[in-house]
């Protein structure tokens, strides 16, 4: 892929993200499933959620994956780079559904690295 073309203007926002257990659940959903539904009702422009292969909380207890286990109780982060007006509308649906959930919010400067020519393959 080629970078041609100008490069596009940054924006100026935040970076949101929760680490959540991955089998949590909200209103019946894996909470990275409705922290991402949200999200999206919400017009944030992209989100994702990315599964960890190990990782302590404030108790102390390490998780890790081993290779036999089907279902484990493994760290989730699901991030957003967005404004922060939508990482507020977030963070307050977080709090309207009752959810306590331990998250970080960073400045960010976000883009493209390049005019968009074509899809990458």
């Amino acid at each position: 892929m080629s970078a041609a073309g100008p490069a596009a203007q940054e924006s100026e926002g935040v970076y949101l993200r929760f680490v959540v257990h991955e089998n949590l659940r909200a209103d019946g959903q894996l909470l990275h499933d409705w922290l991402l539904t949200r999200a999206r009702k919400l017009g944030l422009p992209g989100g994702m959620a990315i599964r960890g292969i190990a990782g302590y909380g404030r108790r102390g207890a390490l998780l890790e994956e081993h290779f036999f286990e089907l279902a484990a109780d493994l760290p989730v982060e699901v991030a957003f780079a967005c404004s922060e007006d939508q990482a507020r509308r977030l963070l307050d649906a977080v709090a309207a559904a009752g959810l306590s959930l331990f998250y970080s919010l960073a400045p960010a400067r976000f883009g493209r690295s390049a005019a968009e020519t074509r899809k990458p393959a």
